[in-house]
């Protein structure tokens, strides 16, 4: 089977990106056709719910973290049994990372990632409050780097059929090159609700199926979907690309998942299990401990300050993670993680919490403040992640605080997109170790 893929982009944050997706991914899956899903960046809540609108794991593919091989290897995994591919963007088309551009592109953007992997772009515009000057907004996206030339154009939050109609007959009569493929109502009863960092997770949603289901109804209605899956391009075949992402931190491997602990990217728990590595997971929240026999425990993102007073009384959980340091496996957290190894966590409302002490570090959510950025991260000694001197690329995305970060080595030395210098970050104790950065792939 050889699949067909397109990237949906949009003019901006806000433009509609995720649900339009979604609804189009559910609206071809129940036609009957086999359809796989991306996401573009460094996003663990949006992939959730593109998997779920297409009845399988989404993936993440990032041109800034990831080197073309790699992102050739994960989008053809998921395109090998599929006949269809649909990927969502980032921010808007041509916004990506700080810092040098690479071939006049931003780097991160769903712009270059159109461009290395040759897919073409449906761009999502938001209609609201607009007129004649729909065009104009097209125009520049469609007319900014000829290298990303427009498939077509869909226009959400539409407010009539008059409206509509006069914003198609706008566009069609200065860019009759770029189609106008569909002309979507507002649909706030079926938009997903978000929070600090990002949409509400797909598991937290008692009526996500039938929200998509809904939102599938009027894609239907208001796209021409025949047109959309025809405009798809052939997914370059690429049969055994190396994929650089992190190696297996042990054979057996202890990975946290539930709420608290949701944030990891199904590429790399697929890339342990491919390299030899059983997953075996847990819920903390559950008061799960680790898995007696694992020799490697892995505690992702996610969000611990919203279950902090549960994350402090389970004790199940904490004496296995206690008893899995004690026997020298491997314990690992990020972001979320590295928060839940440390001795207390301060929640919203200004209650401490304690959490399991395996790192020195205090954390303060009461005082909020923005961490976000990909980051460039090198090991300082070495360790289950690689040796010493080992570079990967990262990404930061949180508001906690650190109190104090406590005696003790630092893990990385760090360095922004644009290569400044940010010091260290993370500690190490012993075998028990972590930071705020998503490890993505290696340099």
């Amino acid at each position: 089977m050889t699949a067909r893929g397109l990237i949906v982009a949009g003019t901006g944050t806000g433009a509609g990106k995720t649900m339009v997706t979604a609804a189009i991914l559910r609206a071809f899956a129940r036609q009957g056709r086999t359809v796989a899903s991306f996401k573009v960046g460094p996003d663990y809540l949006d992939p959730a719910h593109l998997g779920r609108a297409a009845g399988r794991p989404a993936i993440n593919l990032d041109s800034w973290a990831m080197d073309l091989a790699t992102m050739q290897g994960l989008i053809g995994s998921i395109a090998r049994d599929a006949d269809l591919v649909i990927g969502e963007g980032v921010m808007g088309l041509f916004d990506g990372a700080r810092g040098n551009p690479r071939d006049g592109l931003a780097p991160g953007s769903t712009a270059e990632l159109a461009h290395r992997l040759a897919l073409p772009v449906v761009l999502i515009a938001d209609a609201q409050g607009m007129g004649q000057s729909i065009a104009a907004l097209v125009r520049g996206f469609a007319t900014h780097d000829p290298r990303i030339p427009l498939a077509g154009v869909i226009l959400n939050r539409v407010a009539s059929d008059a409206h509509g109609r006069f914003l198609a007959d706008a566009i069609a009569d200065t860019l009759p090159q770029v189609p106008v493929l569909g002309l979507i109502p507002r649909l706030d009863a079926l938009a997903i609700p978000s929070r600090y960092l990002g949409l509400f997770q797909a598991a937290e949603i008692d009526d996500l199926d039938r929200r998509f289901d809904a939102a599938a109804d009027a894609i239907t209605r208001a796209v021409a979907m025949d047109r959309l899956s025809a405009l798809a391009h052939p997914v370059a075949e690429t049969k055994n690309s190396p994929i650089s992402l992190p190696q297996p931190l042990g054979r057996r491997i202890a990975v946290a998942r539930d709420d608290a602990f949701a944030f990891t990217y199904p590429a790399l728990l697929n890339a342990w299990h491919d390299a030899g590595a059983e997953i075996v997971p847990f819920s903390p929240l559950a008061d799960e401990a680790p898995d007696a026999s694992a020799d490697a425990v892995y505690l992702p993102g996610g969000y611990p300050e919203l279950h902090a007073g549960r994350l402090s009384s389970v004790e199940g959980f904490r004496a296995g993670l206690v008893q899995a340091a004690e026997r020298n496996a491997f314990v690992f957290g990020e972001c979320g993680g590295y928060m839940v190894l440390g001795r207390s966590l301060r929640d919203a409302g200004g209650h401490v919490h304690r959490m399991t002490g395996l790192l020195p570090l205090t954390c303060d959510f009461a005082e909020r403040k923005l961490h976000l950025g990909y980051r460039n991260a090198r090991i300082l000694d070495t360790s289950p992640l690689g040796r010493s001197g080992t570079v990967f690329a990262g990404h930061e995305f949180h508001y906690a605080c650190i109190d104090d970060e406590g005696p003790g080595a630092p893990l990385l030395a760090l360095a922004d997109a644009a290569g400044n210098d940010l010091g260290t970050g993370g500690r190490v104790h012993g075998r028990v170790m972590g930071s705020f950065v998503h490890l993505i792939a290696q340099r």
